[in-house]
């Protein structure tokens, strides 16, 4: 993948085309990295929510505005951003590789048909992207939850990771290199429910929006469309979200028997000590990630998507999605 150096202030189209040729249009959501840091925040609050209440213990926050205000008294503000680092480097290379992924498919689908993915063929799409990137980016995943989560344990029991790189070779060192895509399968499967649904939901809405003369193409119909990708994201995906979250957190002794034994066993679990709606346990604080950072995804991959095409003499659709 070869990345684009651009000087201060020339951020110019022909920039943009040289990127998108570097990176085969999956550079766009380096883009967005800096949308990570606004969110992250958000992220830590979804993990601590999640964590919370494990095996039947009380309740360690009664929201997301709870949950803040706890973190921030107790840890202080920069707390907020713990593993910020892992966050980047997660958008880095799943987001990149999901986005890449979806884009060349769909138009490699509209090539071939000369017609726009129906909802079946979006999700399929959407789920084949996010089971490559999720494998991809599994360690940036597994560091993230590490990072976030490692507060709330006691001073002795804290992993302390100064950073991205320090826990990747801590981890690879004391518990060998595959412990770095622990938790895989289930990451691979939220992310499939998340593809499937952000990017689906995404494309069909957009669809019918123009299709039904409601709006036109240009950025009030990306935010429309996107704002209704992340709601549906959000509630489809969370339960799946907790069990990943879970399996990637726990601590496992040489000899000792794992808390949770796949994605089901969580799942189960949980309904059964918490109650169900417990698997949609911080749905605010994840939907107040998820949201922005999907409006801000799109409207941006559809932009480039735009400069790309004029400048690659491409006519029709504006873009890939």
């Amino acid at each position: 993948m070869r990345f684009l150096d651009v000087r201060p202030c020339a951020l110019s189209e022909l920039y943009i085309v040289r990127a998108w040729r570097g990176a085969d249009r999956a550079d766009t959501s380096s883009v967005i990295i800096g949308a990570t840091c606004v969110v992250q925040p958000l992220d830590l609050v979804k993990t601590r929510m999640q964590i919370s209440g494990m095996g039947g213990a009380a309740k360690e926050y009664n929201n997301t505005f709870d949950a803040i205000g706890k973190i921030m008294r107790r840890e202080g503000v920069l707390a907020m951003y713990k593993g910020l680092s892992a966050a980047i480097m997660r958008q880095a290379t799943y987001t990149t590789t999901r986005l890449g992924v979806y884009t060349s498919l769909n138009d490699a689908y509209k090539q071939k048909t000369n017609k726009t993915p129906n909802l079946l063929a979006s999700m399929a799409m959407g789920m084949t992207a996010g089971a490559i990137g999720s494998f991809v980016g599994n360690p940036s995943e597994l560091i993230l939850i590490r990072m976030t989560a490692d507060g709330r344990l006691p001073v002795a029991e804290r992993r302390n990771y100064t950073g991205f790189f320090n826990a990747l070779f801590r981890i690879a060192r004391e518990e060998g290199v595959l412990s770095l895509w622990r938790g895989c399968v289930p990451t691979m499967g939220r992310a499939m429910v998340v593809n499937a649904a952000q990017l689906a939901s995404y494309s069909q809405a957009k669809a019918y929006l123009v299709s039904s003369q409601l709006l036109q193409e240009g950025i009030g119909l990306h935010f429309t469309a996107s704002m209704f990708s992340g709601l549906i994201t959000t509630a489809a995906s969370l339960p799946v979200d907790i069990a990943k979250t879970r399996i990637q957190n726990m601590k496992v002794a040489p000899g000792e028997v794992p808390p949770y034994k796949s994605t089901v066993d969580v799942i189960v679990k949980v309904i059964r000590h918490e109650g169900l709606f417990a698997l949609w346990k911080g749905f605010t604080a994840y939907y107040g990630r998820l949201g922005p950072h999907t409006v801000l995804t799109f409207i941006i991959l559809e932009q480039l998507n735009g400069l790309y095409n004029k400048h690659m003499g491409v006519e029709g659709s504006k873009s890939g999605l």
